[in-house]
């Protein structure tokens, strides 16, 4: 529990500065007349939806097991996730039919130096954010915190695109690139949200989430292993769950087996995942 209460401190943190960078970038959008700093401040705003999401999502997946929710509420991290990923979506395509409606218009840009240093901060912040996230959602186990950071990341590739456009405009370039980027940015928020879509699908679905060659490398060790098959894996980072049948000399004792079986677990956490819970079943073994 205690864990889950690390996960929510960090969100709640990542909350403020996502706000203090998405109102940065809409104010200094609408000073300087630039749609695709605006629309980068519009996904920069749904870091902060996203980071409420995962909030909710946490305080629900920290309840214990019951006897309606028998493997937890880890889930609904998962659908938090998911549900992150629908509102990119959502997002993507406001920008680009706003982009399409802007782009017979031909206002000038009025970029300053201190808005290019506002937005060079801006930029500096979600770097450091996407960073510190990640690593804490590695460090914590936390599915939402590495799926979050890899939606705080796209805003770093998407505020350095904008950067460059406006440096090109002051240059001389034609106003029309400052169009061409929004699509460039909802492109990038359409790539993050299929890469949200790829993991919480996977692992609603139960796509299998260790190798069965690395399984059976670790459980073959045991000498009183004498076949393995039927290997099955399901669940996320944060709350794997194996399965196996494995075949061993039939006059083994019951206190042996259940010895062995816990040995087995032991090993497999240490060398794959402190979060892997194991459930084996016993086969005779005959010599033909």
């Amino acid at each position: 529990m205690n864990e889950y209460k690390k996960v929510k401190n960090i969100l709640i943190a990542i909350l403020i500065a996502n706000l203090l960078v998405a109102f940065l970038k809409i104010i200094i959008g609408n000073y300087i007349g630039s749609y695709s700093v605006s629309a980068d401040g519009l996904h920069s705003l749904s870091d902060t939806a996203s980071n409420v999401i995962g909030i909710i999502a946490v305080v629900i997946s920290s309840k214990p097991c019951d006897k309606e929710h028998p493997y937890g509420h880890k889930k609904f991290e998962v659908l938090s996730s998911l549900f992150i990923g629908i509102m990119l979506l959502f997002i993507a395509g406001k920008i680009i039919v706003e982009s399409i409606l802007q782009l017979n218009t031909s206002e000038s840009l009025n970029l300053t130096m201190e808005s290019f240093i506002v937005l060079v901060i801006t930029l500096v912040i979600n770097v450091i954010v996407s960073r510190y996230e990640y690593n804490a959602g590695k460090k914590l186990n936390s599915y939402i915190l590495i799926s979050d950071s890899l939606h705080t990341k796209s805003d770093i590739f998407i505020s350095i695109g904008v950067l460059v456009t406006l440096i090109l405009i002051k240059l001389g370039a034609p106003i029309i690139i400052d169009k061409i980027v929004s699509f460039v940015v909802a492109v990038f928020i359409l790539y993050a949200a299929f890469k949200i879509f790829k993991f919480t699908v996977g692992i609603l679905v139960d796509r299998a989430m260790v190798e069965e060659n690395e399984l059976k490398e670790i459980v073959c060790d045991f000498e009183e292993i004498k076949g393995i098959h039927n290997i099955r894996s399901r669940g996320s980072e944060s709350d794997i769950y194996v399965d196996m049948h494995i075949m061993v000399e039939p006059n083994m004792t019951v206190e042996a087996s259940h010895k062995l079986e816990h040995n087995i677990e032991r090993q497999i956490q240490e060398k794959i995942n402190q979060n892997i819970q194991v459930i084996i079943h016993m086969e005779p073994y005959y010599r033909l």
